[in-house]
């Protein structure tokens, strides 16, 4: 609901409403996220389900999503958030997920014109990994190069170097995906919270990023995606 119905249904202001709101999201923040730590290696093997048995070094899944927010009166900020992909102004997150589908790991919001690799680069994430981690992605991840410098590796379906795949890259392009699809199906429960439907307004900037890791925490007390 917005704040001004929510305002006139308990009897108080909106900018009090607004205090008590801003207040609440960024206590949830604080308390949720000692609920979804980033797992040791030996937490990861002990819970691998069977499905990753051909990626037994897999550490986490790994993509960027996006949520549309309110265009900018300054053209700086406006060209920050544009989205290519989506058409849009939006702030972008980096999301990783264990085998089991907990969401791990959530970045700080990007303006949308942020690729994949910087943020891969410039977020918290890669202060997890360990020697011979192995993370799984989408192709538009190029970030192996970076991975590399932690000697951890990534794993992404192949790209087409002839006009058709061979046997072997087909086999592999599905063994990838069926294991992938599991941090879109993550993604899909954060964006189940209808706070997060409609396009944020610029009034909520400063807790846009906290509101969506709430998301994703409360998304990870639910049911295990994979067993």
């Amino acid at each position: 609901m917005f704040l001004e119905d929510l305002a006139d249904r308990f009897l108080v202001s909106q900018s009090q409403l607004s205090r008590i709101f801003t207040t609440w999201i960024y206590l949830l923040e604080k308390e949720l996220s000692l609920l979804s730590p980033f797992p040791s290696r030996n937490i990861i093997a002990q819970t691998l389900p069977a499905q990753f048995a051909h990626f037994p070094n897999i550490r986490a899944i790994i993509d960027c999503t996006e949520i549309f927010i309110q265009r900018a009166s300054s053209f700086t900020a406006q060209n920050l958030t544009f989205s290519s992909y989506k058409h849009h102004n939006t702030v972008k997150f980096l999301i990783a997920i264990t085998p089991t589908g907990a969401i791990c790991f959530v970045s700080k919001a990007w303006g949308g014109r942020a690729s994949d690799r910087y943020i891969v680069e410039h977020s918290e994430f890669l202060t997890y990994l360990q020697e011979g981690d192995l993370i799984v992605a989408d192709k538009g991840f190029n970030i192996g190069d970076i991975l590399a410098k932690r000697k951890a590796y990534l794993n992404i379906p192949p790209y087409l170097k002839s006009k058709q795949f061979s046997a072997k890259e087909i086999a592999a392009a599905k063994k990838i995906a069926r294991v992938r699809i599991h941090v879109e199906r993550a993604i899909g429960r954060v964006k189940q919270y209808h706070l997060l439907d409609s396009v944020i307004p610029l009034t909520l900037k400063k807790v846009i990023g906290p509101m969506f890791r709430v998301a994703c925490f409360l998304s990870s007390l639910d049911k295990p995606l994979v067993r």
